[in-house]
């Protein structure tokens, strides 16, 4: 095949209206990202402006927290976009917010309620990423149709 009969990456995507469940995969994720920077901001004021019981640690904290946010916030402005490689980290976001979820939840605190919430939205975006509309949404392909 030519290069003029082989369609760009971008005109596999549909151009259609971007699907609902995209959408809501694609807040949920920015949303869990806000969470995480929102933390680590509070982390590190805190940690430089209280008197935490080791400054350097709690600054170390926010600022991993912060760094860490980019990730889904990143992943969800793909999703928006329909690209394909936005889903990849937002699904590792989700499965990584998992234990994060399941260690408030042992938690003997206001942290079980924290956990219901973040373990409810990780597995309603899991279920929305690799849902087909979602998948087809994004031009992904299943395995063995590469060559379509």
């Amino acid at each position: 095949m030519s290069a003029e009969q082989t369609p760009a990456p971008e005109t596999l995507v549909s151009t259609g209206p971007r699907p609902l469940r995209l959408t809501a995969a694609a807040a949920l994720t920015a949303l869990e990202g806000l969470a995480l920077l929102a933390g680590g901001a509070l982390i590190l004021v805190l940690g430089l402006t209280g008197d935490p019981d080791d400054r350097q640690q709690a600054v170390t904290g926010g600022v991993t927290l912060i760094v860490l946010a980019l990730l889904p916030l990143f992943a969800a402005r793909g999703l928006l976009g329909r690209r394909s490689w936005s889903r990849g980290p937002a699904i590792i976001t989700q499965i990584m917010a998992l234990p994060v979820a399941y260690n408030l939840l042992q938690a003997d605190s206001i942290a079980i309620p924290g956990g219901i919430v973040l373990g409810a939205v990780a597995v309603t975006a899991l279920v929305l990423l690799v849902n087909q509309e979602t998948t087809r949404a994004l031009g992904i392909r299943g395995p063995g149709n590469a060559s379509e």
